[in-house]
């Protein structure tokens, strides 16, 4: 009797270290954790590789912004106004190859002086060229055609070169001043040969862009012009500038620059 109980009590002791391992189970599951800080770096590449896109999309815009301004909103087809030569057209936008670099061109005609001039689109802000004016400043200039004549008392030579200048410069009001200043009506003498020729000159370039402005022929525009001259106060009596000039060459060389006066008070 006493060597069964015995027994059983053995067999208690032996089954308790089994219960331990299953405990120690528990820091098994730590390395399980340590993954995730190496699936990060992984990820690093895939995001630096973004960058590299976007230099390629941005550099179309660059080279079209480029072209934008070169060409200063010009396109072809479209009526200009070129200072030397007044009113004109782009035919076409063109490239050519001068010296081994490619050289971008537009091709402007002169329908009335039958010429065709070619423009590097990079120095149509050097040249002058210009759109065409607006149907206000076209107002304004026929306006100033019904204005006082100012004449400066200098001598005929330097006017002259001044009057040239407006001309050339493109300026709309400027030309329209001239038309205004070398004026004759049927009452006063009649021009030398240089104002005619500086008149004429002056005369075309301003019909000319008003015709183009708002859709009519230059005789219309010449036409309109003459109207609002007729408007000016009358200048009867007036004397020539040409014959001015060639009084103040033989004896009176003071000039007087900045001095204006109208021809009225001249007469007077």
């Amino acid at each position: 009797m006493p060597n069964k109980t015995a027994k059983p009590a053995a067999k208690a002791t032996v089954a308790k270290p089994a219960v331990k391992p299953v405990a120690a189970k528990a820091p098994a599951a730590k390395p399980a954790a340590s993954k995730a800080p190496v699936a990060a770096p992984a990820k690093a590449p895939v995001a630096a590789a973004k960058p590299a896109v976007k230099p390629a999309a941005a550099a179309p815009k660059v080279e079209e912004k480029k072209v934008v301004t070169q060409r200063q909103g010009f396109k072809a087809n479209e009526f200009v106004v070129y200072p030397a030569h007044g009113v004109g057209q782009i035919l076409a936008i063109e490239e050519q190859e001068i010296a081994g670099a490619k050289l971008e061109l537009f091709v402007i005609n002169f329908i009335k002086d039958k010429m065709t001039l070619r423009v590097p689109t990079a120095k149509v802000a050097n040249v002058g060229m210009r759109k065409l004016s607006e149907p206000a400043l076209v107002k304004k200039a026929l306006e100033t055609l019904k204005g006082r004549a100012r004449v400066k008392r200098t001598m005929w030579s330097r006017r002259a070169q001044e009057y040239e200048a407006k001309i050339n410069s493109g300026d709309i009001v400027a030309i329209a001043e001239v038309v205004r200043d070398l004026y004759r009506s049927e009452s006063q003498p009649e021009q030398s040969y240089s104002e005619r020729q500086l008149y004429e000159a002056a005369l075309d370039r301003l019909s000319r862009e008003i015709a183009v402005v708002q859709h009519s022929t230059e005789t219309e525009a010449v036409k309109e012009i003459e109207a609002q001259l007729a408007k000016s106060p009358r200048r009867t009596g007036a004397k020539s500038e040409a014959a001015e000039g060639e009084a103040d060459a033989e004896g009176d060389t003071d000039d007087t620059d900045g001095d204006d006066t109208t021809v009225a008070d001249e007469a007077a």
